[in-house]
């Protein structure tokens, strides 16, 4: 039986918090209390199996505050089930992929060094069709009760492709761009805008390469607003479809890149830098895929107190960043239990709060009980943090087959 008597008082009023949300708060009282949720017998044996257990989480690393809630979110599973998250930090998604890949290959099907991923868009088409997942198993975690699991929900497409219950949702993204309102006194609020704006202004804007998501991402978006017939980009890239939907795009890019930081000769390395790049003043725009990038960086320092989001009137990408665990990891169970933790209202609660992540919860609201509802409702806000209002339609992301030939693309053009 779990005793909070080793624990400081704060961790005990975390605890308790996290036990009561639980459903668990019986086992830290009287003997005969009531649970009022008490596990599944499969549930618990996946509590049992998971205990003791290290996940080896790999995610992306390039973020500090992201870096910081998965520190958190191993501290709480620990207490909750005795099992350690260990982040492994990439630089791309992709090697993980490849670990597993090169996993199966030798042979190795089981005790794989990935115990779980955070995933979404080409890498986990990759995976799906080498059949490098585990599950499904979305619907055996408790809190998918939270999750709206309908057809074509933004649970369980991820960048057009059916989850299947393969991978689990844990935040959304929305794109958007960070402007200094005290340089930028009329944004421009569309990509034929930016050109304007860029060729006004030249120098004073960039974009993360291409080989990285958010230069991705950027592409991504002028494609969507610049393309003749967006419903192209719903299918797999055909060469005859990639030529016709990218033809608008490479004649804009070819108009700015001149106009580019340094006359798009170098870029940053990832959307970290380019926000550095705008707190000192060498750029007067930069890129996110969190609405709460700006109120974010104000509060911690790293950007002005004048930086605010810009969102394109026709909206912006959005998409939702998911969780999977390979067929072959070593700590299945533990993944399980920490996949549900992420799922808890109160985690995506914390997680949504801008003092400590500010991404927006991918939770289905009309799930909540009132004080779930509350929590949320009491969540702080800055003036630079935009109301999903604010944000205005979420476009579609492409199938995962163009962000791959817009790389190569591009690559071929501009970086030979």
């Amino acid at each position: 039986m779990m005793t909070l008597l080793n624990y400081s008082r704060a961790t005990q009023l975390s605890i308790i918090l996290l036990m009561t949300s639980l459903g668990l708060l019986s086992q830290l009282t009287h003997a005969n209390a009531t649970p009022t949720s008490a596990p599944t017998p499969k549930w618990q044996q996946t509590i049992d199996q998971g205990a003791g257990d290290t996940v080896y989480w790999h995610a992306w690393g390039g973020d500090v505050r992201t870096n910081d809630f998965i520190t958190w979110v191993g501290e709480q599973t620990e207490i909750l089930y005795d099992v350690k998250v260990k982040q492994v930090k990439l630089s791309s998604t992709s090697e993980a992929v490849t670990q597993v890949l090169a996993e199966k290959a030798a042979g190795q099907n089981t005790d794989g060094a990935v115990d779980m991923v955070w995933i979404n868009g080409a890498n986990f088409l990759a995976m799906k069709e080498q059949e490098l997942l585990h599950g499904p198993f979305v619907a055996d975690l408790p809190n998918a009760k939270y999750l709206d699991l309908s057809p074509n929900a933004p649970a369980t497409v991820d960048f057009t492709e059916a989850v299947a219950g393969l991978e689990v949702p844990w935040r959304l993204a929305r794109f958007v761009f960070i402007v200094d309102s005290k340089r930028v006194t009329k944004a421009p609020l569309s990509m034929a805008q930016m050109l304007t704006w860029a060729k006004a202004n030249p120098g004073r804007l960039t974009h993360p390469v291409v080989s990285n998501f958010m230069g991705t991402t950027f592409l991504k978006q002028a494609l969507i607003e610049l393309t003749p017939d967006v419903s192209l980009l719903q299918q797999p890239a055909t060469e005859q479809a990639f030529i016709t939907a990218t033809a608008p795009l490479w004649r804009w890019y070819d108009a700015i890149k001149p106009h580019l930081w340094r006359a798009g000769k170098n870029f940053p390395e990832n959307e970290s830098i380019q926000q550095q790049m705008l707190s000192d003043g060498a750029i007067d725009i930069a890129m996110a895929f969190d609405p709460a990038a700006a109120a974010a960086g104000i509060a911690s320092g790293l950007l002005p107190t004048s930086a605010r989001i810009l969102v394109p009137s026709l909206g912006s990408l959005g998409n939702v960043s998911f969780v999977a665990i390979p067929y072959n990891a070593s700590h299945k169970a533990a993944a399980k239990l920490v996949a549900n933790f992420l799922l808890q209202p109160e985690t995506q609660a914390h997680m949504q709060n801008i003092n400590v992540l500010g991404s927006f919860s991918v939770l289905d609201p009309t799930q909540f009980n009132e004080t779930q509802a509350q929590v949320f409702a009491d969540l702080p806000t800055s003036e630079a943090l935009p109301t999903l209002t604010d944000l205005g339609p979420t476009l579609l992301e492409p199938h995962a087959s163009w962000s791959v030939q817009l790389k190569q693309q591009w690559s071929q053009r501009y970086s030979q």
